[in-house]
């Protein structure tokens, strides 16, 4: 089964490339490993690599505006997979693509990154355009 943890170069590059008008947000499904899988050896769990990776990169995180504007905690995945189980599934919003790529980019979320690749055993991770809900499915 392949693991999916960062995005390709031509994955990224196929993201920026589309329109930037306005608010992006960025559908988040991950699986979190049992124990981290850092380099250099350290012992931290998945959960424990991941909490750090969200308190080391917030301040990067709400410095290009960004901000978590729904939060879940999975409980079954009823259409999918059976493998296909998350343990953390959120939306991120920022104000435009582009602030999606200075975050990525910044030289403070490079350094702290790993603690993500560490902790991430399988993720999604879906650019959407926001729009209002409605009464029926697909309208």
């Amino acid at each position: 089964m392949a693991e999916f943890i960062d995005p390709t170069r031509e994955q990224f590059g196929a993201m920026m490339a589309l329109p930037d008008d306005g608010r992006v947000h960025m559908l988040n499904l991950l699986r979190l490993r049992e124990k981290a899988d850092y380099e250099d050896g350290r012992e931290a769990t998945g959960a424990e690599a991941y909490k750090t990776y969200g308190k080391d990169s917030g301040p990067i995180f709400s410095g290009v505006g960004g901000k978590i504007v729904h939060a879940w905690d999975p409980k079954l995945t009823l259409i999918g997979p059976p493998s296909e189980n998350w343990d953390i599934a959120f939306i991120a919003e920022y104000p435009n693509a582009a602030a999606f790529g200075e975050m990525v980019k910044d030289p403070a979320y490079q350094a702290i990154v790993f603690h993500r690749q560490a902790a991430v055993a399988d993720s999604r991770l879906i650019r959407l355009h926001p729009k209002e809900g409605g009464a029926v499915f697909g309208g």
